[in-house]
């Protein structure tokens, strides 16, 4: 089957997006989706369905404070998105940044970020605009700026979200976007499935803007795929080979560690790395090193939704999704969340790309 843009478009009442965590990180529900079987959960019943010697791989990147107001030298009003630090030397402090303004500024001027301090802007990039920092970039960030929350989350970032919206275990600043499937553990059930002999192994992957972008075109080989920086240590691929050997599960937390997971794997194989990525997975894709996926529920027309067929099975996400709005999950990064398994192997490899 071919697929298009319109299969994975849903109808989703705005009263099941969550726009509050829940108190106890742990407390979300779980759809276990298992081929055509549909299982409610409580995510803290995760445990129960780990093996000792399955290995869970965490994305341990931080979400920078990376939405700023500011003011042009003219005095027009900017607002600012970081989407990416691309040097913080002495000699090079540069961002990649969202701006919106009434006008473009030029290049050479500068922009005051916060009343704060200034800014001086580069060339564009597209979408994007450069822009050179005057002192250490995540010091200016921290104390300056805003914690971006999905478009979707009707307030502004408080104190509570400020620790809820990071994972218990992050760790490499550098995302505008948090890893949020990992949002639904804490250190307690971390502690508790290395006491049953899972193993913790970790990723870096810095989510970008583009991550909440919809799909715009009906033919999915047009969709050009938004570049995320990502690392897999050596540790990692260790712990993998480790539980493949032994004939532990492969459990990717996130589509994201799944994507540096399998950017990773392209050779055939896991290897250690840093790269960008803009590995597209659709239906058809057969995943190369993940057994299992911790996700939580996608937007409609989203490359995550995509991705999520690919891995479960077209049908069964379209079953599992109907479900979960018949039975009120809640859904995006403060909602509820699934465990899925691989059911892609008999499939052919004609559904990733690299643009």
């Amino acid at each position: 089957m071919k697929y298009t843009l319109s299969n994975f478009d849903f109808d989703l009442p705005e009263s099941l997006i969550a726009q509050m965590p829940l108190p106890d990180r742990t407390a979300s529900r779980l759809l276990h989706v298992d081929g055509d079987q549909l299982v409610d959960r409580r995510f803290s019943d995760v445990l129960s369905q780990l093996t000792a010697g399955d290995v869970l791989v965490f994305n341990d990147t931080r979400v920078l404070k990376a939405r700023f107001f500011g003011a042009k030298e003219t005095g027009g009003k900017v607002q600012l998105l970081v989407e990416r630090v691309l040097s913080n030397t002495d000699e090079n402090r540069s961002v990649l940044v969202q701006m919106r303004a009434s006008k473009s500024p030029l290049p050479g001027s500068k922009i005051r970020l916060a009343d704060a301090f200034d800014v001086v802007v580069g060339e564009r990039q597209g979408e994007f605009f450069t822009l050179f920092f005057p002192s250490d970039i995540f010091v200016l960030l921290e104390q300056y700026g805003r914690l971006p929350l999905p478009p979707y989350i009707e307030h502004d970032a408080d104190d509570f979200d400020e620790q809820r919206y990071q994972t218990v275990y992050n760790r490499v600043p550098g995302a505008v976007a948090a890893p949020t499937a990992g949002l639904h553990f804490d250190q307690d059930l971390l502690q508790r499935c290395q006491a049953k002999g899972v193993q913790l192994a970790y990723v870096t992957l810095h989510v970008g803007a583009g991550t909440f972008q919809p799909v715009r075109v009906e033919d999915l080989k047009e969709h050009v795929m938004h570049s995320e920086w990502y690392t897999v240590p050596t540790e990692t691929v260790d712990a993998v080979r480790a539980a493949k050997a032994s004939g532990g599960k492969v459990v990717a937390v996130g589509t994201t560690s799944m994507r540096a997971l399998e950017s990773a794997s392209q050779s055939g194989q896991l290897e250690a790395g840093s790269d960008d990525t803009q590995l597209f997975i659709t239906p058809g894709y057969v995943f190369k090193t993940v057994d299992r996926l911790i996700t939580n529920f996608h937007l409609p027309k989203s490359t995550l939704m995509m991705l999520v067929s690919a891995f479960a099975g077209y049908d069964s996400i379209k079953a599992a999704y109907a479900h979960a709005i018949a039975q009120h999950y809640r859904f995006f990064s403060y909602g509820d969340a699934m465990l899925l398994t691989n059911t892609s192997d008999a499939q052919t490899d004609a559904g990733a790309t690299e643009k």
